[in-house]
């Protein structure tokens, strides 16, 4: 496949999100701090911050006026332009957020999914009254609303139309449909590995780093990676799915239908298994929900009389995650490492130490020497925060600002 040649309108579309970045990145700054955070020339970041103000995105707030030359106007991200909904999709959940234009959130709602319902009429009206009622909870109608972004758990695939692989779920082009439908406003879908990138590259640690890994802790496990500033999709936007490479040989059964894949460790039913195999009659061994055992497993973990078979299993958990990390280390070379998800939130602190020791003893020659191994700065919902910045992205192309194509859109 041939490599398109990157125009003009290409390069400016690039300068402007350099700008929108570091505007986000600093909450207020000026023309020439943009110039000095993104290496652009001053009369570049003039001429695309005027095209970002022109469109209402980016918005003067004050003057400050010096002894010498002309007063400085401070720019901010145009909070007032309007809204925009993350939902993220989960086997155990459902949580939609609405953001304002500068990705500041706003309101949010979770309803709790029957992780054994997979019927897409039941997620796709799961997902519409999701919608419906966080928009109710933020006083808009869908005419403010800029557009939504839906993050499904699975392979999202674009290259020759949309199309949605997830366990146990049976998506087709109708179901699809069904969605767009119900969402009755500009749509994007995508995967969660991909949107968590994204919201580490405008939000978090990609503001400061080139090339990082953010992995997703829960039900499934995956990497969001960059690469040189850039979110690596692959052919067909299946990249990141580290969670079904190889831990174990002829280990555990994935779910997958492969063995001894690392999410078969470290997911959260994997956790549940390891404290099965060190203590079978535990009482948190034969929790049905997801959730409730992760939630229990940290409340055993901070108690001052730690649970042994618990701090085992954590202990065990980290081993393996460790160990998956010095793989991927290995291959990437990142800069940086971030943990994010439901399971890092919860398990995160006690987790990290151990993880980190792994993960430097196991890493291949020197490539873990300078790594940095930390929980995502980015808080809140990370994939809802992920997937309303690509939907943003997606209004920016449609208005002209951007030439990036979503290829995911409905």
């Amino acid at each position: 496949m041939a490599v398109p040649r990157r125009t003009s309108r290409d390069i400016r579309s690039e300068s402007r999100l350099d700008a929108l970045h570091a505007v986000l990145a600093a909450g207020e700054t000026t023309r020439n701090e943009i110039a000095a955070a993104t290496g652009l020339s001053p009369a570049t970041v003039a001429t695309v911050v005027g095209e970002l103000i022109a469109e209402g995105i980016v918005a003067e707030t004050k003057l400050t006026i010096g002894r010498v030359g002309r007063p400085t106007a401070t720019l901010t991200m145009n909070a007032a332009r309007g809204r925009v909904v993350g939902i993220d999709v989960a086997e155990t959940y459902v949580r939609a957020v609405m953001f304002d234009a500068a990705l500041n959130e706003v309101a949010s709602v979770e309803e709790p999914r029957d992780e054994h319902v997979h019927d897409p009429a039941s997620v796709v009206e799961g997902i519409g009254r999701a919608l419906d009622n966080v928009l109710e909870q933020g006083g808009v109608t869908r005419a403010y609303v800029l557009g939504v972004g839906v993050a499904l758990p699975g392979l999202v695939q674009g290259a020759s139309g949309v199309s949605v692989t997830v366990p146990h779920w049976n998506w087709h082009k109708v179901e699809l449909e069904r969605l767009r439908e119900r969402v009755g406003l500009p749509l994007i879908i995508d995967n969660p590995l991909k949107v968590i990138a994204t919201a580490e590259l405008w939000l978090g640690r990609g503001r400061y780093c080139s090339s990082m890994i953010t992995i997703n802790l829960g039900t499934g496990v995956g990497a969001g990676i960059v690469l040189e500033g850039r979110i690596l999709r692959g052919a067909t936007n299946s990249a990141g799915e580290w969670g079904h490479s190889l831990l174990v040989l002829d280990g555990r059964e994935c779910r997958c239908g492969r063995r001894g894949c690392v999410e078969a460790y470290i997911g959260a039913p994997g956790i549940q298994q390891t404290l099965r195999e060190i203590e079978p009659g535990h009482p948190l061994a034969d929790l049905t929900m997801q959730r409730d055992f992760i939630d229990a497993m940290a409340e055993a973990a901070e108690r001052p009389d730690p649970d042994p078979a618990v701090q085992k299993t954590i202990e065990r958990t980290a081993y393996y995650l460790g160990s998956a990390l010095a793989d991927l280390v290995a291959v990437i070379n990142p800069e940086i490492v971030t943990l994010t998800g439901w399971t890092t939130w919860a398990l995160g602190e006690h987790l990290l130490p151990a993880t980190r020791a792994r993960l430097v003893e196991q890493a291949p020659g020197r490539s873990a020497d300078d790594l940095r191994l930390e929980v995502s700065t980015v808080r809140g919902n990370s994939v809802a925060t992920g997937v309303a910045t690509i939907a943003l992205e997606r209004f920016l192309t449609d208005v002209g600002l951007l030439t990036t194509r979503i290829p995911l859109a409905l």
